[in-house]
């Protein structure tokens, strides 16, 4: 017997706000959040705008010794859960803490905390680390940290599949939840790499934009970086509704496949058969769909792909599409978390965040794409894509409660 999945309660940490009834706002206005950034030695790097996320303030919300084990990715992680099984209204029975978990997606883990080890070796001359090094850095620390802040003692994990980590991590809380394995997870992606290492690594790919990120224009010329977190409760429906919780939107359908072709560009055939697994697994035609999430990072590749995917599985009167990576930058492991926020928002509240700063139409991404301006329409279901490095797919399926 397959079971029915609300999402019932989303947190967020991100540049364009610390929570999400302000970072719908900030979609909804179309606001940027792309721009000079902060940190040590960015006087060393070619590549110097982010979406960062400011006025941070760590110890305001954890104490000394939390902080000691707590990466910036971890606590972007922690405030996100919190918001969310806040707003869920979440109380577990003893049993089902035993069968409730999270899984997360992140691509670089803790990645401060590996640029500051190097630092203090390499540059400072120091002969030790700081003892919680492996704790902080690790990948499944968020994971981790979220299970044991709120007594969950199921299935705890952590993927991570480059720029699909979260919509992989969200596919399999959905499937567990689904089959009954699990009543309630937490799960989402949280990443912060807007340090010295993370960026200069980056920059040797060169596909990073020196002035901002336009998907899918004809002026754009690479993926601008960001960082933060979104956590959302998946909670069977039956369970949800029995206790009066407020659905934001139910998780119809999912499905990952691989390109098996090349380490870095995508194969539009993989991105399509991803689309078509999500809509069979929801049951749903093509033409149920309203609006699609793109992956949409602004790179030459990648944003060309994704239209002739898109356009290989609806025909020549796909659904609309945007990219909201264009005002929150590209989150990496954290990207799918964070725009599924956008998918929510369009199912819920019938707003549909635009792709800012584009300029000019690119004939190889022809699509109803929502260009700068929000658009009001109401949408029943809506598909969410992520698609990564590796030829790694991962596209969820969402409708309107």
């Amino acid at each position: 017997m397959t079971r029915r999945v609300a999402i019932t309660g989303a947190g967020t940490v991100n540049a364009l706000a610390q929570d999400v009834p302000a970072t719908f706002d900030a979609l909804a206005a179309g606001r940027v959040a792309i721009g000079p950034m902060d940190f040590q030695d960015i006087e060393r790097l070619s590549i110097r705008i982010g979406a960062q996320v400011r006025d941070w303030a760590p110890e305001a919300r954890f104490t000394r010794q939390e902080l000691a084990l707590y990466d910036r990715a971890v606590q972007f992680a922690l405030e996100a859960g919190r918001q969310a099984v806040a707003q869920s209204g979440l109380i577990l029975t003893e049993d089902e803490t035993l069968r409730a978990g999270v899984v997360m997606g992140t691509g670089g883990g803790g990645y401060t905390t590996i640029d500051d080890a190097y630092r203090a070796v390499h540059v400072e001359g120091r002969n030790r680390v700081h003892p919680f090094t492996v704790p902080r850095l690790m990948h499944p620390a968020a994971a981790a940290h979220l299970a044991m802040r709120h007594g969950l003692k199921g299935p705890a994990f952590t993927v991570s599949t480059a720029c699909a980590s979260s919509n992989h991590a969200m596919g399999l809380a959905f499937q567990m939840v689904r089959s009954g394995a699990a009543p309630v997870m937490l799960t989402g992606g949280a990443e912060a790499t807007l340090c010295f290492g993370g960026l200069k690594a980056w920059e040797g790919l060169r596909v990073m934009s020196p002035d901002g990120c336009r998907p899918f224009c004809a002026s754009r010329n690479g993926m601008v970086q960001g960082e933060g977190a979104a956590v959302f409760v998946f909670e069977d429906w039956d369970r949800a509704t029995r206790r009066g919780a407020d659905i934001l939107a139910e998780v119809t359908g999912f499905a990952m496949t691989s390109d098996a072709s090349d380490i870095v560009l995508p194969d539009p055939d993989g991105a399509a058969r991803a689309m078509r697994g999500a809509l069979a697994d929801a049951g749903q035609g093509t033409g149920a769909i309203g609006y699609i999430n793109a992956h949409g990072t602004g790179t030459a590749a990648n944003d060309r792909g994704e239209v002739r995917a898109i356009r290989a599985v609806f025909g020549d009167t796909p659904p609309v599409v945007s990219s909201t990576k264009s005002m929150h930058g590209h989150l990496l492991g954290a990207a799918g978390a964070v725009e599924l926020l956008a998918v929510v928002m369009a199912l819920r509240d019938g707003v549909i965040a635009p792709t800012a700063g584009w300029r000019q139409a690119d004939p190889d991404c022809a699509i109803d794409m929502v260009a700068n301006d929000a658009r009001r329409a109401r949408v029943d279901a809506a598909l969410s894509n992520a698609f990564a490095f590796g030829g790694l797919n991962a596209c969820l399926a969402l409708r309107r409660a």
